[in-house]
């Protein structure tokens, strides 16, 4: 079970995350909703409808090679898309993406954001653990190589399961002892990592549960997906449900994704399984 906003959600069901990018390039919708309001309405309108559980918005793009943002313009842009939810989706679930402890602070005090969701598991801000425990809400713990600016370009591992883990078992360790109660683990695929990489961490997805966590997989419309099968980003819907699939069989409790309806089918299909 987490906590979100006060009640404990089950996780015997796997959660969907409906992905809101208010930014202008994001790998695969950036620009589309930006900070114009009724853009931003009608995809919220539309993650909603399709049935996902939490919206995770975000407003820095974390692709390879994305310019950087300053913590004011990335509170700007949230700060829209927080007064579209409360006026028309008061009772939503709202995760923030950001690396940024000020801006997490923001996101939950003023913006009554349930989750906070870091890329770089507190690496870019030295203050975002301490953030979270007194802020007492859950926390995506993400592995990344690096940064979004560097993280791309020569990624080495010797074992990339096993460094993976033992990094994100340092990290656990640290929240524990701040106190973080809800901590939720993802492996980061496409963050500093090849193709060969990312499937190789796929293929032992299971292999997480060795943290008593819940796992939350993040590979919607990735590069994992278009570089193996060719193609671009808005090719690669049904090689994400695929993977996505497979990821539920492997015990993910939480799905990220852009396309939420088929997430869901996903998780009905393996529900019934």
């Amino acid at each position: 079970m987490i906590n979100l906003n006060g009640k404990l959600q089950t996780l015997d069901r796997p959660l969907v995350m409906g992905i809101l990018n208010l930014t202008p390039d994001s790998f695969y919708d950036g620009g589309r909703y930006g900070t114009d309001e009724e853009k931003i309405q009608r995809r919220v309108e539309q993650i909603v409808s399709e049935g996902a559980d939490i919206i995770d918005m975000g407003a820095y793009s974390s692709r390879p090679g994305a310019d950087d943002v300053s913590a004011e313009e990335e509170w700007r842009r949230l700060s829209v898309g927080f007064e579209v939810l409360h006026r028309h989706y008061p009772e939503s679930v709202v995760s923030v993406d950001t690396f940024r402890a000020s801006v997490a602070r923001k996101s939950v005090e003023q913006g009554r954001a349930a989750i906070i969701n870091d890329i770089s598991a507190g690496e870019m801000d030295a203050a975002m653990f301490e953030t979270v425990a007194q802020l007492a809400v859950p926390y995506i713990l993400m592995h990344m190589k690096g940064t979004p600016r560097d993280m791309q370009l020569a990624p080495e591992y010797t074992d990339v399961t096993a460094e993976v883990i033992d990094y994100l078992s340092e990290k656990v360790s640290q929240l524990r002892g701040l106190g973080v109660k809800d901590i939720i683990i993802d492996p980061g695929f496409g963050f500093g990592k090849t193709v060969e990489h990312n499937y190789k961490l796929f293929s032992d997805l299971d292999k997480f549960s060795i943290f008593g966590l819940p796992l939350l997989v993040g590979i919607s419309r990735k590069s994992m997906i278009y570089k193996l099968l060719g193609g671009t980003p808005d090719a690669s819907l049904n090689g994400t449900t695929v993977l996505n699939t497979i990821a539920l069989m492997k015990g993910a409790n939480i799905l990220r994704v852009h396309d939420v309806a088929e997430a869901v089918e996903c998780v009905r299909i393996c529900q019934q399984l």
